[in-house]
């Protein structure tokens, strides 16, 4: 990682409902050790990722993935596809939904 979450050029927001069951294994999956951190951190561009849990519904998500750019972003993603395809795979059992919230830019730069 480099630069600080503040520093972001791009935010890639998804919404997830956790199963019951699974609550402790999505944490440990989209939290700060897990899989996607991992898969993100050697990124050029990589910023941070944070997860956030809904205070009135414990098993609702939010992560926010920090970015320098929508283009590193996409480059990460072209070269790193086929991890992210399976990483995305095995942690769809731990969900019931998820949703793309959206991709965003800063308002002003």
């Amino acid at each position: 990682m480099s630069g600080s979450l503040y520093d972001w050029g791009y935010l890639v927001i998804w919404e997830f409902q956790a199963r019951p069951e699974t609550v402790a294994a999505f944490v440990q999956a989209y939290g700060p050790s897990g899989d996607w951190v991992k898969l993100f951190r050697g990124a050029y561009g990589y910023l941070g990722t944070e997860l956030v849990r809904d205070v009135n519904s414990p098993q609702r998500f939010i992560t926010i993935d920090f970015w320098s750019s929508r283009q590193d972003y996409d480059e990460f993603r072209i070269q790193h596809g086929v991890e992210y395809k399976r990483i995305d795979e095995k942690c769809a059992q731990l969900t019931l939904a998820e949703r793309l919230v959206g991709e965003f830019e800063p308002a002003v730069k």
